[in-house]
């Protein structure tokens, strides 16, 4: 099979021919169809996530079909499309699984970083991590909503039920929870890059009721803001721009450092947190969520030989939505 392959940080990936990976008696042998690219695995190709499986296969929003499949599997059957999360396989049995907070179980293991992801044309996954997608979304409009999506509405439900809500950085976690904060009557206001006009023009269209750049202060005091940015320097200025009791919810697995701020921005009851990976149970309702608003991702389609251009073109800000590698 075709893959692009990691061999180390800081390095463009490298287009190998590998072996078509035998899936063990937990695991289903994928087809993949798509593969979506995420922030996160520029933080790994750029050094920034520090402990990768090498040489890796990156990829961790993965659409596909099944087939084959292991001893043990009775979940799905040869043929069906799945999706494959972040979230790759966890213990079961550490404090954190038992007490239904798997997302930092110790012992997990994450796909394209830990396990070799879609970035190819085959790759195998822990069927009881996979789930099945609802017809009504294509290959290429899927595959955004397994980390954007999944990991964007662990975020987004940390905001409890605030009415208005920020989103700084507007890519795709937020153009796909845009939609979801619209179809529940909420409103959201977007920061983008200083001068990114057709940023804030896409934010609009999806229903922003302000969109303007980062660095200034919304219109009206926020119930809760995501930042969905790696950029640390944007937790104060969220902070300045949430009332009395509202949340900032950080919701990056990597971040640049954050700037000492004056206690007063975080007094009266100001919360600060982050967001770690994802449970199955986010999948399970955010899919499920999905296909009634509907969620409609906007793409932009490399070919797999192109996956350096995509991150790229994802680093520099260039990409509307999503970008998504077309496997097969």
């Amino acid at each position: 099979m075709r893959a692009m392959l990691l061999d180390a940080p800081h390095q463009p990936l490298r287009l190998v021919e590998l072996p078509i990976p035998q899936p063990q008696p937990e695991q289903v042998l994928i087809r993949v169809h798509a593969c979506a690219v995420c922030r996160t695995d520029l933080h790994i190709v750029d050094g920034e996530l520090t402990h990768p499986k090498l040489p890796l296969v990156p990829g961790h929003q993965i659409v596909g079909t099944i087939e084959s499949m292991g001893t043990s599997v009775d979940k799905f059957y040869v043929g069906q499309r799945v999706g494959v999360p972040w979230l790759g396989h966890t213990c079961d049995r550490c404090r954190y699984c038992l007490s239904g907070r798997e997302n930092l179980c110790d012992f997990a293991q994450f796909t394209g970083y830990n396990l070799d992801g879609g970035y190819a044309e085959y790759t195998v996954a822990d069927h009881r991590f996979c789930f099945a997608l609802d017809p009504s979304f294509p290959d290429l409009q899927a595959a955004p909503l397994l980390c954007g999506g999944l990991i964007g509405y662990r975020a987004y439900s940390m905001t409890g039920d605030a009415d208005k809500i920020g989103f700084y950085g507007f890519g795709s976690a937020a153009h796909i929870l845009i939609q979801l904060a619209h179809y529940q009557g909420r409103q959201v206001f977007a920061f983008t890059r200083s001068g990114d006009i057709a940023g804030q023009k896409f934010a609009r269209q999806l229903g922003a009721t302000w969109a303007g750049d980062s660095e200034i202060l919304p219109p009206e005091p926020l119930d809760a803001a995501i930042i969905f940015a790696p950029v640390g320097k944007l937790v104060p200025t969220a902070l300045r721009a949430v009332s009395k009791g509202g949340t900032v919810v950080c919701a990056g697995i990597h971040m640049s450092d954050i700037p000492s701020f004056p206690y007063e921005i975080l007094w009266q009851e100001r919360m600060l947190r982050s967001v770690a990976n994802l449970t199955r149970k986010d999948g399970e309702e955010f899919l499920a969520l999905a296909p009634k608003v509907p969620i409609r991702t906007a793409v932009t389609a490399f070919p797999l030989t192109q996956a350096n251009q995509a991150l790229n073109a994802l680093r520099s800000g260039q990409i509307e939505g999503s970008a998504v590698l077309i496997i097969d």
